[in-house]
């Protein structure tokens, strides 16, 4: 609608129905157009809403033009989906296209850009330049590539002290450490709390990797299961790559994508496709030094011992084999020897009971010569004090003792009434 007359007063109202019908003429809802630009903010509160400067213009410029656009939440819940399943995130500094038509919010005497449709095809081309400007970068400055950054780290040979970076609760995070559940070693987990997906994501998990690395880990492992593109875009940010690169300990990488190897993947000392392939990893890495090391070692000393034992028992039967023959032989040795002895023993004795038989028949024959008795019975006396005591010499008894005297059949009890000495 025009004025009536160049000279007519309008009300604000009037002016801004007027404003509202040039800009319906001219961008018309059934004629969107395209605007192409470079986000400078963006924000979400239900409905988008996004500042779109010239492509290539500096911030500094404080007379850049800005286009406010917004996407109502009708249209933005379709569009939102379709960006994530492609893995865009709209951020600042992403040059974009989109479709729509112009209005007019007169409360604020704003005029906007209403969004009809994102050109996702824009995005992703923007997004791949991106990248690949940011794997330049990082090429340059030794944090991807072979033998620089986190790959000149070396692996423990047993790493059983791991740090984790992980959003407790999640499919990913169980996945990962149920391998270690169901190993029979002792491994040491040591867990840092972060976002893995969203805006907030990629701060969180540089500096998780930052704190483990501080700490005396065989490995840091970062996991996440499985997602949009959307939902992994933190792992491609330059933040987390470059954490990893700076990072002294070995970061491996389980993050459950499919489709394009992630920056940190190309950033980590190793990478594996899904949480659990990362658990497996490791625990087999164990496994290895395990069976290497300790079990294999010990089959081998357990078959050893097996053998040095039937050799030592063969060895100890044939002893005692020998050893039973070598004591019945001596046995039998000894046996006769003592048979020979006993005979020889046997002789001697009769030797000797007949030479002390012989002796003895002779000694009684002389002693039969000296009995006194027989001397008594040839008329001989014995004669003996009262007491006892023999009498040899006529000196030894007195007048008037009593003596006694022995002959051959009996004994005379008599008093000495004289005696007579007998030179000799």
């Amino acid at each position: 609608m025009a004025p009536e007359s160049p000279d007519a007063v309008l009300e604000v109202g009037q002016f801004y129905e007027i404003v509202t019908g040039l800009l319906e003429r001219a961008f018309s809802k059934s004629r969107p157009v395209t605007i192409r630009g470079e986000i400078a903010k963006v924000y979400e509160k239900g409905h988008l809403y996004l500042d779109i400067v010239d492509a290539g213009s500096s911030s500094s410029d404080s007379k850049r033009p800005v286009l406010n656009a917004h996407c109502w939440l009708s249209k933005w819940t379709s569009l939102k989906r379709e960006l994530a399943d492609q893995g865009i995130v709209l951020q600042p500094g992403s040059v974009i296209s989109v479709s729509g038509y112009a209005d007019l919010y007169a409360p604020q005497g704003k005029i906007g850009f209403t969004v009809t449709e994102i050109h996702v095809q824009d995005l992703l081309g923007d997004m791949a330049k991106r990248r690949l400007e940011l794997i330049e970068r990082l090429t340059k400055d030794q944090i991807l590539g072979e033998g620089v950054g986190n790959k000149r780290c070396s692996v423990s040979a047993v790493p059983l002290r791991v740090g984790l970076v992980a959003s407790p609760g999640t499919e990913g995070y169980a996945d990962f450490t149920g391998q270690f559940l169901h190993s029979r070693f002792s491994f040491d987990i040591s867990l840092v709390r972060s976002l893995v997906q969203g805006a907030a994501a990629p701060q969180q998990i540089a500096e998780a990797i930052a704190y483990l690395d501080r700490l005396d880990l065989d490995v840091i492992c970062l996991v996440r299961g499985g997602g949009s593109k959307g939902d992994l875009a933190c792992f491609d940010d330059e933040r987390v790559a470059r954490a990893i690169g700076a990072a002294r300990t070995p970061v491996w990488t389980g993050i459950g994508h499919t489709g394009d190897v992630s920056i940190a993947d190309l950033a980590a000392n190793h990478y594996a496709i899904t949480p659990t392939k990362l658990g497996e990893g490791l625990v087999r890495l164990v496994q290895d030094w395990y069976e290497g090391h300790v079990r294999g070692p010990a089959a081998f000393l357990v078959t050893r011992s097996d053998a040095l034992l039937e050799e030592e028992t063969e060895f100890l039967a044939e002893r005692r084999r020998t050893m039973m023959f070598a004591v019945r032989d001596r046995l039998v040795s000894e046996q006769r020897q003592l048979r020979s002895i006993g005979q020889r023993l046997a002789l001697h004795a009769d030797h000797l009971v007949q030479a002390a038989s012989t002796s003895l028949a002779a000694t009684r024959q002389l002693l039969g010569a000296y009995d006194p008795q027989k001397r008594l019975a040839q008329g001989w006396a014995l004669v003996t004090t009262s007491g006892g005591d023999r009498l040899r010499s006529v000196a030894e008894v007195r007048e008037g003792q009593n003596i006694r005297i022995a002959i051959r059949d009996g004994h005379i009890d008599a008093t000495v009434t004289g005696k007579e000495s007998k030179e000799l």
